[in-house]
């Protein structure tokens, strides 16, 4: 596994914006996918969003509604999440994720299996 560092939580009021991003801890090789879930006590960790392949195909959660934009900087092996319109229901722990083996067709990119490795997560709070 690789060590992600994320950062970039905190405490925003209902309709602000967030900016997160994660980065290896050290050198490593370039990732096909990475991605973000989120997670709050008590329930299942939930896709976020995903980008992943040299055409950065991206993919969203169905909750999104165009509020959260997915990006990387390939040099940097950083993916970075937008949250604009927060609302309250999207406080969560954010957890970024990477794949960095062979990406198996018919993999979805929605599901936390396809992922080897993951950040310690960075917590956003939304108050209303």
């Amino acid at each position: 596994q690789v060590q992600l560092v994320e950062s970039g939580g905190g405490l925003v009021q209902a309709g602000g914006s967030l900016g997160l991003s994660c980065a290896p801890s050290g050198r490593t090789a370039s990732f096909y996918a990475m991605a973000w879930f989120r997670q709050a006590a008590g329930r299942e960790r939930e896709f976020v969003a995903s980008i992943r392949g040299s055409t950065d195909v991206i993919e969203y959660g169905d909750f999104i509604q165009g509020r959260f934009t997915i990006s990387r900087d390939n040099n940097r092996n950083t993916v970075y999440l937008q949250m604009n319109v927060l609302k309250p229901e999207d406080t969560d722990v954010y957890f970024c994720a990477v794949n960095r083996g062979v990406w198996i067709v018919g993999r979805r990119s929605d599901s936390q299996s396809s992922y080897d490795s993951w950040g310690q997560g960075t917590q956003g709070t939304v108050s209303s």
